[in-house]
Order: structure tokens, then C-alpha cells, then sequence
């Protein structure tokens, strides 16, 4: 299609659905649901099903297994008093698919070998904005998808790149669409993914829709002389995120934007009234006094969780994101962004009381909005069986030791800095790392191998949970910048923080990293107004070994916010590795 006729589609299809969009809302707006008509605590907590990307042979050696995980529109259960909710969900049939999806589990060197395949219907259930750089078929048919293993480490073929997009029956590809099948290797350290759809300008609804799952890693040799708690029982996903619900049951999404006359649905944020665990929300577990393995995956569009047990009941941090600890960590509470995951063990026989409420203080957005209320200040509830019991699980002294970062090995230093751009009336239209769109070429291009320092300089309000496919890093520093208006006006002016003199301004307080965030992370909160100094690492860390594969393959890979209405608006950049 020519530029001119594909800019005046765009623009048609704005005037039709900003239409459609003040129309619907003013039908809608009075159908919210309120969550207080929700009795908290009445739902079970699902055990989501699992799926073994291997198979038992004969001889006792696995071998890799092919599968076919399906993208299903069905309806789902969130809360006995709730509807059934039209959703997108993973599953190896319609029947079987989930809202989280079914739980993948992995063994360390066993190739899995997945087709992700798009049942989806034409029309998406939530509405989406055109304005923004957004995967559209050229048929205008279909809603697009791609899968993206977080905190794999992978073919950049496999990685889900957001223009590997592809509809039902792969009928339109996008740009870099290479393959079918998906090959993870599972050469990692053993540790927690999640899985999700990563399509362009779509990943916000494509999750709020239901397209997210978990997915582990495990080594049996290094984990099970751990004995840390294991077994369906004992070790659980946690998969939590937010919604909001008409009164039919129906997902609610604001469907006018912040700057309609830009933008007329996208939205900074989206938060939800309603804490879902594993598809229910503010469900309940009945759990007997000892202790259990819970692996917390953040899944939430924007919202930031600090997790607290309100009987004091503490976190035994084993592992952060998809790496062991090399020594268990106690905290009183825990501060998950979005994406990040927390893999801790809990000691019921600890608690004086038979009921434990696992609740939630951030405040959204993160670190300077609203406070929570009764209903987002809930997350579930705990039932601790009375009878205490002789437990067989320990938490050793010593977990996994990894190599300590070392910045006098790093290849190159690098400054990346976040912005946000406003409007006239001062709000948010969207958001660049080093003032570049998605689509301006790559600047950081790594030597596969090797290590490197980025200074990442947060010049917004807002704390930016930083993703990095493919590599691994370290926090090794945070520095508050001192004269923050003069900089970032300088910043603006020059985007170049050598020119900016950036050591005159990084020079204020020094933000500790807590102690359960100091091993190899995926993710990291950028703190507002600090420079996060991290050593990224673009080799394995329990391993000296090359890749399995090329890294400096196409389509490449990203690295990007992911508070996912950021990450679509477009806080997000090529990352190309090199040889």
C-alpha cells in the first residue's frame, strides 16, 4: 500500500474509532463492576496444568519433545460471582488453554521445540490505537501475535521479536517473521521464565487479554542436593496481575486516551480494582505448617507490587528473576515491578495465627501515585492448617554461586537514557530510550561474549523496569543526579550525556540495592531522577561455553520498559550482537 493511502487509513480508522470508542464509554462507564460486590477469599487457588517439554526414554535420558501451544479465544472463571469473561488464553487445545497458560517445565540441556499457533478470531476484545507503531495486517484481518520466552536465552529467531508478528494460520507475517517452530535451547542456568505475547503496539492488550505463562528451567543435579521445597504440593507459580470488570464480566480498558486528540486509546498506564493469582481473583490456599516454594512472577501491564504478609510472616529470597541466589535473603516484604520475579520460600510453621493475608502497599504508579485501597491492597489468603508436622525441606546455608560481576572486564561503557515527551495540556504522548524511535537503526550492538557497563539515566517520574533479552546483569551502582532540571534540560537539548558532563550531575545519594536483588537479574527498577549503573553480561554465567547458536542473527533482539503501555509507545530499541 502507498505511504499516502496507508496514512489516510490510519487516519479513517482514528475517526472511526475514537467514534466508536466516546460512544462505548459512555455506555459502559456505569457497567464497572465494584469490587467491593466481590467477597475477597472465596475462590481456590489454581494449580495451573503443566506441560513437559521433554520426553522419558527408555533408558532413563530425556530427550527433547516437539510441541503445539495454541492462542484460544474462550471464556474464563475469574471469581464464583463474576460472569465468565471472554479472554485469549495458551493452551494445547481450547478446552485445556488457561488464563495464566499451563506452566512449561524444562530440563537444563533438553532442546524444546514449540509452535505457537494463533486460533484467534478477526477482531480483538479490547480496543488498541493505531496511532501508536502497531502491528496491523495489511488485509486489516486478524490479530496479530508473537511469543516471547522471558529471560531465555535463545536464537534471536526464537526470541518473539515484535515484527515476528503472525495471525491465525500464519495467513500475514510481519516484517521479520522467520519460522514456525520455536527452538529453546535450555542451555541456561536453571531458574524461573514467563512467556508472553510481544507483538508491536499490541503487547498491552494481547496480556490484559490473557496471553501470559510460566515456564522453568530445572536442573536436577545442582537443585534437588538444595532440598529446598519441590513437588506439585510444595513449589508453586504464583502468576499475579490486575483487572478491572463491566458488570457482564468483561475485561474493562479505558477506551479513551490520555491525549485523545493524539491518541485516542492509549493510556500511560493501565491498573486494575481486582488481584488475580493463577486466574482468580484474591483466591485462597489451605497450606499445613511448613515451608513451600512460591515463584512470584509479576505479570501486571503497570503495577508495581510490595508484597507483605499482614501476620508478619517473612520472605526466604532463594532466587531473583531467572537466577539463584548464592545465599538465601530474609525481607519483611518485597517490591516487584512489573515482569520481575521473586522465587522465595515461605515458613508457615512460623505463624502464630491460622491465617496469613499476603497483601500489597505500592502505591501506582510506582513510587508517586495513588495509594492502594481495600481492594488492590489484597493479593490472597493463606489457611495454615492447625496440626504442625515434621518438615522435610530446608533452606541451605549456601544456593548457587555465580561469577561475581566484574566491571574492569567490560568491552565498552554505554549511557542510556530514558525520556517521556508531553503535550500542551502536560500529558504523556510517548516515551524513548536515548530519544530514538523503535525504528531508527540499532546503536547498541554488543560483541557476542563479552561484557558491558550501561549507565542507565531515568530523566522521567516515573521507575522504568528495565528488560534486556538475552543478557544477564548486575546492579552494581545507583546514584541520584543533583540538579536534575539543569541536566535533563541539557539531556533534551544534546541527548548526549559525555556532552552534558555527566559526572558533574551523578553525584548525589547513594541508593543501597537490597540484598535479594544484588545476584544476575533480567530485569531492574530504574529509579527516577538516578543513574543505574549495571554490568550486562552477553555470555552464560554458569558456563565458560559458547552459545548454541548465532546471536548475531536476524531479526536480532530488544531491550525495553516493560511497563507494557511504555514498551508499546515505544520505550523500546534494537539491541544487535556482533562477532
Amino acid at each position: 500500500m502507498a505511504i499516502v493511502e496507508r496514512v489516510l487509513f490510519l487516519y479513517l480508522m482514528f475517526l472511526a474509532a475514537a467514534r466508536v470508542m466516546i460512544s462505548s464509554a459512555a455506555r459502559t462507564e456505569e457497567r464497572l463492576i465494584n469490587p467491593s460486590q466481590l467477597e475477597m477469599f472465596v475462590d481456590e487457588l489454581p494449580d495451573m496444568p503443566k506441560i513437559k517439554c521433554f520426553e522419558d526414554a527408555a533408558n532413563g535420558a530425556p530427550k527433547p519433545k516437539k510441541l503445539k501451544i495454541g492462542m484460544f479465544k474462550k471464556k474464563w472463571k475469574f471469581h464464583r460471582d463474576l460472569p465468565p469473561t471472554p479472554v485469549y488464553a495458551y493452551g494445547t487445545s481450547k478446552h485445556t488453554a488457561t488464563v495464566p497458560g499451563p506452566t512449561i517445565e524444562a530440563l537444563h540441556g533438553i532442546d524444546t521445540y514449540v509452535t505457537w499457533q494463533n486460533h484467534l478470531p478477526s477482531k480483538h476484545i479490547l480496543p488498541w490505537d493505531p496511532t501508536i507503531p502497531t502491528a496491523i495486517p495489511r488485509k486489516k484481518k486478524g490479530i496479530p501475535t508473537v511469543v516471547h520466552l522471558h529471560g531465555g536465552i535463545d536464537e534471536p529467531e526464537s526470541d518473539g521479536n515484535a515484527n515476528s508478528w503472525f495471525t491465525a494460520g500464519f495467513k500475514e507475517k510481519g516484517p521479520t517473521w522467520t519460522k514456525k517452530t520455536y527452538h529453546y535451547h535450555n542451555m541456561q542456568q536453571p531458574g524461573n521464565l514467563w512467556y508472553h505475547d510481544h507483538a508491536m503496539g499490541l503487547t498491552r492488550i494481547n496480556l490484559l487479554a490473557g496471553l501470559v505463562g510460566a515456564y522453568i528451567v530445572r536442573h536436577h543435579d545442582v537443585e534437588t542436593p538444595l532440598r529446598l521445597p519441590s513437588g506439585d504440593e510444595f513449589d508453586r507459580p504464583l502468576v499475579v496481575f490486575d483487572r478491572s470488570f463491566r458488570t457482564d464480566g468483561s475485561i474493562y480498558m479505558n477506551s479513551t486516551g490520555n491525549n485523545p486528540s493524539i491518541h485516542p486509546q492509549w493510556q500511560p498506564e493501565y491498573f486494575g480494582d481486582a488481584i488475580i493469582v493463577n486466574g482468580k481473583a484474591w483466591p485462597r490456599m489451605t497450606v499445613r505448617r511448613r515451608k513451600y516454594r512460591f515463584r512470584i512472577i509479576n505479570a501486571s501491564n503497570a503495577r508495581f507490587y510490595r508484597f507483605f504478609f499482614t501476620n508478619g510472616l517473612r520472605f526466604i529470597h532463594v532466587a531473583a528473576d531467572s537466577a539463584y541466589l548464592g545465599r538465601p535473603v530474609v525481607t519483611n516484604e518485597t517490591l516487584l515491578a512489573p515482569s520481575e520475579i521473586a522465587d522465595v520460600v515461605i515458613d508457615f510453621s512460623e505463624s502464630k495465627s491460622d491465617v496469613a493475608i499476603l497483601a500489597n502497599d505500592a502505591p501506582y504508579p510506582y513510587p508517586s501515585g495513588d495509594p492502594v485501597n481495600d481492594a488492590n491492597g489484597k493479593v490472597m489468603k493463606f489457611i495454615i492448617k492447625k496440626n504442625h508436622e515434621l518438615d522435610t525441606w530446608r533452606v541451605p546455608e549456601k544456593l548457587i554461586k555465580y561469577p561475581s560481576p566484574n566491571p574492569s572486564s567490560a568491552s565498552r561503557t554505554r549511557y542510556i537514557a530514558m525520556y517521556e515527551y508531553t503535550s500542551d495540556i502536560d500529558e504523556p504522548t510517548h516515551l524513548f530510550i536515548n530519544g530514538k524511535s523503535y525504528e531508527e537503526p540499532v546503536t547498541e550492538t554488543p560483541k557476542a561474549g563479552t561484557s558491558e557497563v550501561w549507565n542507565v539515566i531515568n530523566l522521567t517520574e516515573d521507575n522504568h523496569p528495565l528488560h534486556i533479552h538475552l543478557g544477564l546483569f548486575v546492579v552494581l551502582d545507583q546514584r541520584e543526579l543533583v540538579k536534575l532540571e539543569e541536566f535533563k534540560a541539557c539531556m533534551t537539548k544534546y541527548n548526549d550525556a559525555i556532552k552534558c558532563h555527566i559526572s558533574k550531575y551523578a553525584r548525589g545519594k547513594k541508593l543501597e540495592v537490597s540484598e535479594h536483588e544484588k545476584g544476575w537479574k533480567n530485569v531492574y527498577k530504574m529509579t527516577p531522577g538516578y543513574v543505574t549503573k549495571i554490568l550486562v553480561r552477553f555470555s552464560y554465567i554458569h558456563s565458560n561455553a559458547s552459545y548454541p547458536f548465532d546471536p548475531t542473527a536476524e531479526p536480532g533482539y530488544v531491550y525495553h520498559c516493560h511497563v507494557l503501555d511504555h514498551e508499546d509507545n515505544v520505550m523500546m530499541r534494537p539491541l544487535k550482537l556482533i562477532k
